[in-house]
């Protein structure tokens, strides 16, 4: 508990002084009389309730609003505004190959798009104080999310995202474009693209390496990731009984494409084969993406302001209606 102005506290010591000056007034005989007969029905009136109780709430009315002027507080906690050092943009392919199941996540079985959200989740988590975007593809691409640090906004977007949202197709391309322009005119330290893919660029009109040119020309730094095992992987269909059934697929990854587009902008390369692998990959990047930024740090604080001042104003407009009414005193 704190006080944000207690220099208002230094009122409640002249409260006695007022009080003291006033009984000392209160003695002073306002009538004489020729003998106290003649007041002999009201003079009780110095002990009654009313003399002892209406002065009291005064002085408590006003105690209360001079403490409630000194703004109390309560501590809630200490928080940080961290400015953002890196700004990036995840490209996450949601592809018809992504449902293929060549992952384990928590035990059980799961295709590309699980894992990926999973791991992406856990980044976003480790950086607080970047801005994070995100650009969904398939046949096309789209802002999933727009840069922010409200990084509660950005899961809940990235949990939205499935299979089927987008028409099928692989527009690598079009996914790195999108990527750059939401960081061309950003003023930050660093800026970055993560680009997760299963395929090889077969939709859209901008050829992949184009977007990596551009990308290099604005000092956008582009990571590539291949996610998928080696060899087949195990996909799942709806047969014409409306059963689930898998078929085995081959894994085409254009890795030669994601390694030029890499390499082009200062980037790196990887290959997410297994989750362990897809979960290091994403520790890696996240090491090697540093940034000093300045952190502020600041306490919250509850205001209980109404809670002394609203009481105080209470009781003092109850000591004047008392005064005017039912102990009302004589001039």
């Amino acid at each position: 508990m704190r006080f944000a102005h207690p220099w208002w506290l230094l009122l409640l010591l002249a409260l006695p002084l007022l009080t003291w000056l006033r009984l000392r007034i209160a003695r002073q005989s306002a009538f004489l009389y020729s003998s106290v007969q003649l007041v002999k029905g009201i003079i009780s009136l110095n002990g009654s309730v009313p003399s002892r109780v209406l002065p009291k709430l005064r002085w408590l009315a006003i105690a209360l609003c001079i403490i409630g002027l000194a703004r109390p507080q309560q501590g809630e906690g200490e928080a940080k505004v961290s400015s953002s050092g890196i700004d990036i943009v995840v490209a996450f392919d949601l592809s018809g190959s992504m449902a293929a199941e060549d992952f384990e996540l928590r035990g059980a079985p799961a295709n590309r798009v699980a894992i990926a959200k999973d791991v992406l989740e856990g980044f976003i988590t480790r950086r607080p104080s970047d801005r994070i975007g995100l650009v969904a593809f398939s046949g096309r691409a789209y802002i999933a999310a727009p840069l922010t640090l409200d990084h509660d906004f950005l899961k809940q977007n990235l949990e939205r995202l499935d299979l089927g949202l987008i028409e099928d197709g692989t527009a690598i391309g079009s996914a790195l474009s999108a990527s750059v322009n939401r960081l061309r005119d950003l003023k930050g330290k660093s800026k970055i693209v993560i680009l997760m893919t299963d395929g090889q660029n077969n939709s859209g009109k901008v050829p992949p390496l184009t977007a990596a040119e551009a990308a290099h020309a604005l000092g956008i730094k582009v990571y590539t990731i291949g996610v998928g095992t080696h060899g087949s992987a195990r996909v799942p269909y709806t047969d014409a009984f409306g059963m689930r059934r898998y078929t085995m697929q081959p894994v085409d990854i254009d890795e030669e494409t994601l390694q030029q587009i890499a390499s082009k902008t200062g980037g790196k390369y990887y290959r997410a084969d297994n989750s362990e692998a897809f979960r290091k990959i994403y520790q890696e990047i996240d090491a090697m993406e540093k940034t000093e930024v300045e952190v502020r740090k600041y306490q919250r604080y509850k205001e209980f302001f109404p809670w002394f001042v609203l009481p105080g104003l209470v009781l003092l407009l109850l000591e004047i209606i008392l005064s005017h009414t039912v102990w009302r005193k004589l001039p």
